[in-house]
């Protein structure tokens, strides 16, 4: 089965959970986007405007369209991929905060139960392993310059995972492409420190093979001035390159690595490197989830979905436009693997058709 361009829908149909038990009784709860409705995180009113509209009959509700996604997949092995900031917590003004709420926390445990499933973060490995606190999910850090690896593919089959515990040293292995550049990493990390300390609300971040220099809480008059100082940095290093993210500059080693690479490696030690009967499935929210994003189209199957709820450029085929509706989306998902997994148990025992 190749990858299919979802259908186009003319007004956006947006999902509102009332509460986990809404979803996992009643399954699918829309309304129609037309009139405005009380964001599930934050009870506020949202009316989205045509634009957005008319972007999303571009990139469907990957809610809208779960049930068209997982008959696709029948048969074949979902692979589940996730960026962190954004995706599976909100965007916070203080990036020491940015924790997953409990709810998301039990999702992604129960989706990880049945499919095999990897956090790609920017953020450095061990720092997204302990906001997400989960040991039966594998970790890719700095933009997937950092992961700890299966060094043995586990297998799925019928919804559920047989093989030793993901959490047991013998059990992984890490791959750091970028390892020769740490003494240098975290000798501009140290100059950026101190060229940046007098401008208020800026926040350098230390992410193991990247740096991250954080402005959203920096005066919109001084940030001409701490681009300026970075930049002065980065000219220093010619082996790194200066990206940006949101609210972020990002320093990074000018290897050819990013998140795409990095799903392709997981997909390999999985053992699903040219296998047709995989379906990797990536959900996140920034510019440097694009590149992961491609790598699905290239391989002409699977579901790229990013968050966002304003139109912009992607290729990615869905989208779910904040926080809560990925946590919608996984509960669904994680739902699907359990009746999986009992569908398959009753066939062992004799007792399904």
């Amino acid at each position: 089965m190749g990858l299919q361009r979802p259908p186009s829908y003319k007004q956006k149909q947006q999902y509102v959970p009332k509460t986990t038990k809404d979803v996992e009784d009643k399954g699918d709860i829309f309304i129609n986007t037309t009139i405005p409705y009380l964001s599930p995180s934050t009870d506020e009113p949202i009316a989205f405007d045509s634009n957005y509209n008319s972007w999303v009959g571009e990139h469907p509700s990957g809610l809208g369209s779960f049930d068209r996604m997982m008959k696709a997949a029948k048969g074949k092995t979902i692979a589940v991929f996730l960026d962190y900031d954004g995706t599976l917590s909100p965007i916070v003004d203080d990036p020491d905060r940015a924790f997953m709420s409990d709810e998301m926390r039990a999702a992604v445990r129960e989706v990880a139960k049945h499919f095999p499933t990897a956090i790609i973060s920017g953020r450095s490995r061990e720092k997204v392993k302990d906001f997400v606190e989960l040991n039966n999910v594998y970790y890719a850090g700095s933009h997937g310059m950092d992961i700890m690896a299966p060094a043995r593919p586990p297998k799925y089959s019928d919804g559920k995972l047989h093989s030793v515990a993901l959490d047991k040293k013998e059990s992984e292995v890490l791959f750091q492409p970028a390892k020769k550049f740490l003494p240098a990493i975290q000798e501009i990390f140290t100059i950026l420190e101190e060229k940046t300390k007098k401008i208020q609300g800026a926040r350098v971040e230390d992410n193991s093979f990247c740096i991250s220099v954080h402005f959203r809480q920096v005066r919109e008059e001084d940030y001409g001035m701490l681009e300026e100082k970075v930049k002065s940095v980065v000219q220093n290093y010619p082996e790194f390159h200066l990206t940006e993210g949101k609210m972020v500059l990002e320093v990074r080693p000018s290897i050819e690595w990013n998140k795409g690479h990095a799903l392709e490696y997981l997909l390999n030690t999985l053992g699903f490197s040219n296998s047709g009967d995989v379906l990797p499935l990536y959900i996140g929210d920034d510019r440097t989830d694009e590149d992961a994003f491609k790598v699905i189209r290239s391989r002409g199957q699977g579901y790229p979905i990013i968050v966002s709820s304003i139109p912009k450029d992607t290729s990615a085929l869905y989208s779910l436009s904040d926080p809560s509706e990925v946590l919608a989306f996984l509960l669904r998902l994680g739902n699907r693997g359990k009746h999986l997994f009992q569908a398959g148990h009753l066939l062992d025992l004799g007792l399904g058709n």
